[in-house]
């Protein structure tokens, strides 16, 4: 137990504590002076947690402390957050509640007040025990933890021998450094740790036609642990120039003359950040508008630092696993030295079997073939290492030395919040693709991630998640093709493996020999079909539980489960109910107080909404899509305060919102609106959105029997705050609905707009590029009668779109021509159309499924424009002395 989870809870006790100090909350006032001690106690405990951590080492009582101050973090987020949940209640219910407080409003106080006296306590004791044993924080300390990082250091030598499958890589690079024409070229190899991008940049450094190509190379290992001046130093050596002194300046001055005039190449390998600026300077002695062309190659696990050095999309390279014949070939390598490479035919089979515990990771190859070389060659051996071949590599302190050594660096670089974040990943079974919504809902509705006051939770977590893939942790299995948002995601085993190693030390849940289990302390909950709740009796601690497969349960008032009272987050996502009683299952949900995500999506047999849904006063997100059968929801759904994102999308059964949404001031996310009848007198209609001031999302549902007024046509043109805006018009053939639809009048701050089922032989008048000036994506799908777009469509000379993604399907009547597009969505880049058989001289497949993207070319040479604009901004005046 250490420095990241309580680091990272910590930090958010603090911020939540300002927050509501600054707010001059109910109880912020009331329990002011508790509320300003713990904020000071833990700020200055923060201060020896990264220390206490590099000590713990086998020291069991830095241990213990740390153990305890975990449990103490944890529960002082609880006391903070029941408080801010109450708060947000009792403004819904009016101030009588404040002067005139009830009996249990004032035994909540009292209870309050009494766990923030005790919990402040505790934490100066703990405070105490970590000065004890950490001593004074000193610089010293400081430089001395910065030097105890592992240091990995690289060359540009290597054993050709060794190498196995990276003929195309090194082809590929070769041709972009080649062949290049700029004055400076920047080529990124970006991958996880132990993917063979160091192996790649000294194939291509060593090449033949590169050695001609190029008068001067150099090979920087930048590392972890860089230091700016012996970076160039190093640099100067290698160009045979003095390297004496200490004056940065001058040594980049040396630097730019050596290579004035001379085309070079540069790899600097292992970068993992440039926050610092150190590149920024080290770049300005790098001659960059010369005769002669030169290149600089980028190894990186972190896609953005990458980006940053200069490194386009079109020019980064992405090493790809071995397939199980490279990996085969490189473990016979190490496996069979003494043979020289050739296998025992006796151990083949065993021994593909453990090459493909590797899943194509080449130093995970490589060291477990290097650990195979030492052992008996006998089938028995191996084979106890092929059946208990996780807790060799992985847990046996000899094996695993490089292979979990190289991905914890990986760990240990992530900021505290990332940290707490990617340990979720830990509860998923091996391979599994896991959906990023869940995922991102997950991190909000624990309150690991939140708000920074200009974007939504929501859009951190996505960005947080973004920035896993970017630092090569996580694999993107499916992203949106214009603006790349993550759909869904999965590990590779061997990072999963680290990641439970990590989360076993943190409790962040439990295991059995690499198995997710529910325990008496599980904190997290992943369920499968070979979960057992009963394991759960007595636990108080389970914060969150989610389906990770498709199940089946049952649930009544007498099992584990239903004794859980502490949970944050409950994903029942296509559950199967069998042997349940709803009634049992809807009064423990409702009993679980901080409750702040509730997924029940595609839940079979689930009809209602009990009216007890408005005792969660914390919940945030509550997701009920594609529930079949679920016909409407309660008016109490409309008092929940901290309501932010409500999907009753594709209920087939749904009827209507219920009046009074426009009391969910917070509410961000809205999908499933269906625009009632005249009839329906208790539903919610379009002119109560209005009130929504906080929406970003917008999905809106039409039927044959729905109404829109006049007076509502301008009620979305109020929501000042929507960028994603989706109309389903249900293949309504009422003429008066298609008239209203087509006089809409939406923000113009939209972003993303999706119509289907629209049934106008042209778009609406107000999709236009005047009216929607910041559109990026533009869908139309499912409409057997469109055959144009309308004449405002097309701007004219008033102006152009900026759309950079279209998507345009099952329109058999459009008729339009590629040209038309081009000529009038300049920005586009990304082009997905099926179906549309009347479309004409696309550039795809308009019949069946076709895409398009933008030719490299043209995006380069933008990109690349931008760049050397970028380089002619540094470049003005002279190089910088005073670093």
């Amino acid at each position: 137990m250490g420095d990241p989870i309580i680091s990272a809870v910590t930090q958010l006790i603090v911020n939540d504590l300002a927050k509501q100090v600054n707010m001059h909350a109910q109880y912020a006032m009331q329990f002011e002076s508790q509320f300003e001690e713990m904020k000071k106690e833990l700020n200055l405990m923060r201060c020896y947690l990264a220390e206490a951590n590099r000590l713990k080492g086998n020291n069991k009582s830095i241990k213990s402390t740390l153990s305890d101050l975990q449990e103490l973090t944890y529960e002082a987020d609880n006391v903070i957050t029941d408080c801010q949940i109450r708060e947000d209640y009792l403004k819904i219910k009016g101030n009588s509640s404040c002067l005139f407080p009830s009996p249990r409003e004032i035994s909540f106080r009292y209870n309050t007040g009494k766990k923030l006296t005790e919990l402040n306590k505790e934490i100066v004791k703990m405070h105490q025990r970590l000065r004890t044993f950490v001593g004074p924080i000193t610089e010293q300390s400081r430089s001395e933890d910065s030097s105890s990082r592992r240091t990995r250091w690289t060359s540009h030598i290597f054993d050709q021998s060794e190498i196995v499958g990276l003929s195309e890589d090194t082809r590929k690079i070769k041709e972009w450094i080649l062949s290049h024409s700029e004055s400076l070229h920047h080529v990124g190899i970006v991958g996880m740790g132990g993917l063979g991008k160091t192996t790649i940049a000294q194939k291509v450094y060593h090449d033949r036609q590169v050695n001609v190509r190029f008068q001067k190379k150099v090979w920087v290992s930048v590392s972890q642990t860089y230091d700016e001046l012996a970076i160039m130093k190093g640099i100067l050596r290698q160009l045979n120039v003095d390297d004496s002194g200490t004056d940065k300046g001058e040594m980049l001055n040396r630097i730019l003359e050596a290579l004035s005039h001379k085309s070079y190449l540069i790899v600097m390998d292992d970068v993992w950040s440039i926050d610092d600026g150190w590149w920024d300077r080290i770049s300005r002695g790098l001659p960059k508008f010369i005769e002669h062309n030169s290149c600089i190659i980028i190894t990186s696990r972190n896609e953005d630092v990458v980006k940053r050095m200069g490194a386009i999309e079109t020019r980064i390279h992405r090493p790809r696993l071995l397939d199980d014949e490279e990996s085969w070939s490189l473990f016979c390598k190490f496996a069979f030295l003494s043979t020289k490479g050739k296998c025992n035919a006796q151990l083949e089979d065993v021994g593909r079997e453990i090459v493909r515990k590797c899943h194509g990771l080449p130093l995970a190859i490589k060291t477990t073939g290097g650990m195979l070389s030492s052992k008996p060659q006998s089938l028995g051996e191996w084979t106890r290492i092929c059946e208990n071949f996780r807790e060799k590599l992985v847990l046996d302190s000899e094996s695993n030395i490089s292979v979990m050594a190289s991905l914890q660096l990986s760990y240990d670089e992530l900021p505290a919040h990332l940290k707490q974040c990617i340990l979720c990943f830990s509860i998923y079974p091996d391979d599994h693709e896991i959906e990023a919504e869940q995922l991102v809902r997950w991190w909000v509705g624990e309150g690991l991630v939140r708000s920074n006051g200009t974007e939504t939770a929501t859009d951190v977590a996505f960005s947080y998640l973004s920035e896993l893939v970017s630092r090569c942790l996580v694999e993107a299995t499916q992203r949106r093709n214009f603006d790349r948002r993550v759909y869904s995601c999965k590990m590779h085993d061997m990072v999963r493996d680290m990641v439970i190693l990590v989360a076993e030390e943190e409790s962040f849940c439990s295991f059995k020999r690499g198995r997710h289990i529910a325990t008496v302390n599980s904190r997290h909950l992943g369920v499968t079909r070979e979960t057992t709740f009963q394991s759960l009796a007595g636990n108080s601690k389970l914060t969150a539980l989610l389906l990770t497969t498709t199940n089946i349960i049952g649930f009544n008032r007498k099992i584990a489960l239903a004794e859980i009272k502490t949970l944050r987050v409950l994903d029942l996502s296509c559950v199967k109910l069998e042997n349940i009683c709803l009634v049992d299952l809807w009064s423990w949900i409702t009993s679980l107080k901080r409750l702040a995500y509730l997924n029940l999506r595609g839940v079979d047999k689930l009809d209602e909404i009990p009216d007890s849904v408005r005792k969660l006063w914390g919940l945030q997100i509550l997701v009920l899509r594609e529930c079949q059968e679920l016909k409407k929801l309660p008016t109490s759904i409309t008092t929940l305060p901290r309501l932010a994102i409500l999907d009753v999308g594709s209920c087939p059964s749904f009827s209507c919102l219920p009046q009074g949404l426009s009391r969910l001031s917070n509410i961000e996310e809205l999908y499933g609106f269906k625009i009632p009848s005249p009839a329906t007198t208790e539903a919610c209609h379009l002119s109560e959105i209005v009130a929504l001031s906080q929406l970003r999302v917008l999905q809106l549902d039409i039927t044959e029997e729905s109404m829109i007024e006049d007076k509502e046509l301008a009620a979305l043109e109020h929501l000042k705050l929507l960028r994603v805006l989706s109309i389903n018009a249900g293949d309504c053939e009422n003429k008066d609905i298609i008239r209203k639809l087509d006089n809409l009048s939406p923000p113009t701050r939209v972003e993303e707009l999706y119509l289907r089922h629209f049934l106008g032989e042209t778009t609406p008048a107000w999709i236009n590029p005047i009216s929607l000036p910041q559109l990026q994506y533009l869908c139309i799908e499912d409409s057997r009668v469109l055959n144009r777009m309308s004449e405002n469509f097309w701007g004219g000379n008033v102006g152009k779109w900026n759309v950079e993604g279209l998507c345009l399907k099952f329109l058999p009547r459009l008729g339009e021509t590629w040209e038309t597009f081009q000529s009038e969505m300049p920005a586009l880049k990304y082009l997905e159309v099926s179906h549309c058989n009347s479309l004409t001289k696309f550039p795809c497949n308009v019949e069946g499924l076709g895409y398009w993207t933008k030719p490299e070319e043209e995006e380069e040479d933008n990109e690349e424009q931008d760049v050397i604009s970028s380089h002619e901004g540094n470049n003005e005046g002279e190089i910088d002395n005073t670093h």
